[in-house]
């Protein structure tokens, strides 16, 4: 049933809801861990996991969430003032229970602040000599765009936008200042096999439309347009998603002097073709000539001198806070553990709250109890050997924004950084899993470090004895969602990442996402899991080494 927008003032229990579970029983003897996942004892400061992990309830869960995702605090809208009230509530938890604030600079040591941009789109044309063709029919502009007004652009042909060591179309190509026409996905050899992999695995140039923005960003191109689809007809299918963006506000990085970016277009192969003086059946045969070769094709078009962009956007700036919590280790404080979870959602659409009690009320609930556990073990003078961020960061919803400005700008060195557990989607259990709610999905324990993986698989087996379902960690994974959560600009950086996910259910992006559907015992029991691996993480006496790459 949907919830209607009502108003209503911040009742009490909005801060005091934040207050400090009960403080555990005494310790027994038990043991941190030094090897691949096997429990032993890790120096002075090793105490009872389980004695801290028990103070993870299903109650504390449900306590917090009844906050968070609560009408009152308007669905997290990044930027808006639910957004800024649960900022305030989970900063205010991490106070409550002596969890420092890291950050130096500003007047709140528990928010990383920074300034995104709302805008939304005015008019937006290309032509090429008498042809026009319009946003929204012909391409969609994604992000910022430095069109604002018309502007006769230099057009150059760019194969597949790829710039890797294994293969690049940018070899004395200059692209500066130009818009850069690229194919979506990447090149295949003559045997069907993927020419960058060697196997039948894409890589993160086809799974992740951003790495070809970066490439022709660092390149020093103004934009980059991607051929989407092998007709127009099957272009409009694959953009019909992006249509009604057109007609709502939308929130994303700005493009400044000091931070250029390339903009992300998507283009049919109608308009691609014009660009390029040729028809759009070329481009499989160009493809076909990359896989003959088994490298690199120079461009064989000629493309268009009298093309001219326009896509004017409304903007202002939109200030927002990742909001942060922090464990000092002791012998091992230089390196960190990351445990994150995105706190924006959707906000208001029609008058209508979307609460995002699962996506992602659930993963930051879940980062409160982490945060209130380890705290407890430091009192208690069992803190961890490695220091922990908590990371609850905003802007997820809109393309990951918080996390990338976070590993863009960190407080702390990413070279220090041992792993991030992220957390999004806890709360519920998908199709697949009806009447089997103690599951887990993990995503990427294994893609850099094979001994995250086994220190996650060793932790379950141990404590929790979950179901840990690894459908979605398959490199060819049509849903993609190794690259929609917060972990992933981590991985970017090479850094370690698991990611724990219960699947999509009907309910997900929906205004009747409400917080009286979430499991919160099987919530207690991911959450537990995710304590034992930090655990582990944090008081091992090596660090995990990075040993794989199956990005």
């Amino acid at each position: 049933m949907k919830k209607h927008l009502y108003t209503l003032g911040l009742a009490a229990a909005f801060l005091s809801a934040c207050s400090t579970s009960q403080t555990p029983s005494a310790s027994n003897a038990g043991g941190a861990s030094t090897g691949s996942g096997t429990p032993a004892t890790a120096g002075a400061n090793a105490g009872n996991p389980t004695q801290y992990a028990n103070t993870i309830t299903a109650a504390d869960l449900e306590k917090y969430l009844r906050v968070l995702a609560s009408d009152s605090l308007e669905g997290r809208e990044t930027g808006a003032r639910g957004q800024k009230m649960a900022a305030e509530y989970i900063a205010n938890h991490f106070k409550a229970n002596g969890v420092p604030g890291p950050v130096k600079t500003g007047s709140n040591p528990y928010y990383q602040t920074f300034d995104l941009e709302k805008s939304s789109w005015g008019e937006g044309y290309v032509t090429v000599g008498s042809k026009k063709f319009t946003m929204g029919k012909d391409f969609f502009v994604l992000g910022a765009s430095p069109y604002q007004n018309e502007e006769t652009t230099q057009v150059v042909f760019a194969g597949y936008g790829i710039d890797d060591p294994a293969y690049s179309d940018y070899t004395n190509l200059d692209v500066t200042g130009k818009a850069v026409v690229v194919l979506a996905g990447e090149p295949k050899k003559a045997d069907g096999k993927y020419l960058i992999s060697g196997t039948d695995k894409m890589s993160t140039w086809s799974q992740d439309a951003r790495t070809k923005a970066a490439a022709a960003t660092k390149k020093g191109a103004k934009s980059v347009l991607v051929v989407m689809g092998t007709s127009d007809a099957e272009f409009q299918k694959m953009t019909a998603r992006y249509a009604g963006m057109l007609s709502r506000p939308s929130i994303g990085f700005g493009t400044t002097a000091a931070q250029p970016r390339a903009a992300n277009i998507y283009v049919s192969p109608s308009m691609a073709a014009a660009l390029l003086n040729t028809k759009p059946e070329q481009f499989a045969a160009y493809g076909a000539s990359v896989a003959k070769a088994g490298k690199a094709v120079a461009s064989p078009y000629k493309a268009a001198t009298n093309v001219k962009i326009k896509a004017a956007r409304n903007k202002q700036p939109l200030p927002t806070e990742n909001v942060m919590g922090y464990i000092e280790g002791t012998d091992l404080k230089d390196q960190l553990i990351v445990i994150s979870a995105h706190y924006d959602h959707e906000g208001i659409q029609n008058g209508v709250v979307y609460n995002g009690a699962n996506d992602d009320g659930s993963g930051t609930v879940a980062v409160l109890e982490l945060a209130q556990a380890f705290a407890q073990a430091k009192k208690n003078g069992h803190g961890p050997r490695r220091s922990i961020l908590f990371l609850t960061v905003t802007g997820e919803e809109k393309g990951l924004l918080g996390s990338e400005y976070y590993t863009d700008h960190p407080i702390f060195p990413l070279e220090n950084t041992v792993a991030d557990l992220n957390i999004d989607m806890i709360g519920r259990h998908d199709k697949e899993h009806e009447g089997k709610p103690d599951y887990i999905y993990v995503i990427g324990s294994d893609k850099l470090s094979s001994e995250l993986h086994a220190i996650s698989e060793t932790a379950n087996k141990t404590y929790t004895n979950l179901d840990l379902d690894y459908t979605f960690n398959d490199p060819n994974d049509p849903n993609r969602f190794y690259y929609r959560s917060d972990h992933y600009n981590f991985a970017k950086h090479n850094i370690p990442i698991a990611f724990y996910f219960n699947g999509v259910h009907e309910d997900y992006h929906q205004p009747t996402d409400d917080v009286e559907k979430i499991n919160f015992p099987s919530a207690e029991k991911v959450t537990r899991l995710v304590f034992y691996t930090a655990w582990e993480l944090a008081n091992r006496t090596e660090r995990i080494k990075v040993d794989s790459n199956k990005k």
